[in-house]
């Protein structure tokens, strides 16, 4: 049965990475993410239901277009896959639970930014919201009005310290060292770290956890920085969107329940 639970966690995941793929694109260019229906960006071909299933019609197609036989980005296949296997990875580290399903969040949204912020520079407002408040629901539903206290006082605290950073930066560096929507970002980052080591905020040897948030910002810098070097280096030069690399760090430590205070100290 287990095995069972396992294969529908990561159909699960692929049919809503499909989804992520529209909410991704859509949602920067001010479009309705549910209507029009599917169609090929190239021809304006409205998708039947059996072009659109994750992975598959992809494969089946041959990476093309059934109609106008224009090639369809990587990207798609790419995102479906990934939000597949870390809902899989999500289920066998958790099973059904609260972190399970705030993993869950995690995934989806970080996989939403990359398509978004990868492809516009743009995290958007509704997105992150919408995540954000649905963390916090989660967390009152499953682990009650502590946990979801805390969760939000947590994200307004790392909130305030990625606005800090951003002025400090923008005064150094005299332009805009930091995207508002990476500032937003963190309250989320906040509430889902919260979640695994709670703060007490009434207690001042719990303070300890906060450096979680401090660690999950070094986390995300070092993994972006070859990118960054190799942009720079390159001929290409271009701007490198720092939300994704937050969302990556974050998954990482939520996936192995990192911990600063026992790891270190």
């Amino acid at each position: 049965m287990e095995s069972v639970y396992i294969v529908l966690v990561f159909i699960y995941g692929l049919m809503l990475g499909s989804f992520y793929n529209v909410v991704g694109y859509r949602i920067p260019n001010n479009l309705s993410i549910v209507h029009p229906g599917s169609f090929c960006p190239k021809c304006n071909h409205k998708l039947k239901w059996y072009e659109l299933i994750p992975v598959f019609s992809f494969l089946i197609q041959g990476g093309k277009c059934r109609k106008c036989k224009s090639k369809i980005s990587l990207f798609y296949p790419f995102i479906e896959l990934t939000t597949g296997i870390l809902f899989m990875i999500s289920y066998l580290k958790f099973g059904f639970s609260l972190e399970f399903v705030i993993a869950i969040l995690i995934s989806s949204f970080l996989v939403i930014v990359i398509i978004s912020d990868f492809s516009y520079l743009i995290i958007p407002d509704e997105v992150t919201i919408f995540f954000s408040i649905a963390s916090i629901i989660v967390q009152l539903i499953l682990g009650g009005y502590e946990l979801a206290l805390s969760s939000l006082i947590y994200g307004l605290f790392l909130f305030f310290l990625m606005y800090f950073i951003m002025l400090m930066g923008n005064k150094i560096m005299h332009e805009e060292s930091l995207g508002g929507g990476d500032v937003k970002l963190m309250f989320f980052v906040g509430t889902a770290l919260n979640s695994l080591n709670p703060v007490n905020f009434f207690k001042l040897s719990s303070y300890v956890y906060l450096l979680n948030g401090f660690f999950e910002l070094f986390l995300a810098s070092c993994i972006a920085s070859p990118v960054a070097i190799y942009s720079f280096f390159s001929k290409k030069g271009r701007v490198i969107p720092f939300g994704p690399f937050i969302l990556i760090a974050l998954i990482i430590m939520y996936l192995t329940t990192f911990d600063f205070f026992t790891f270190f100290i």
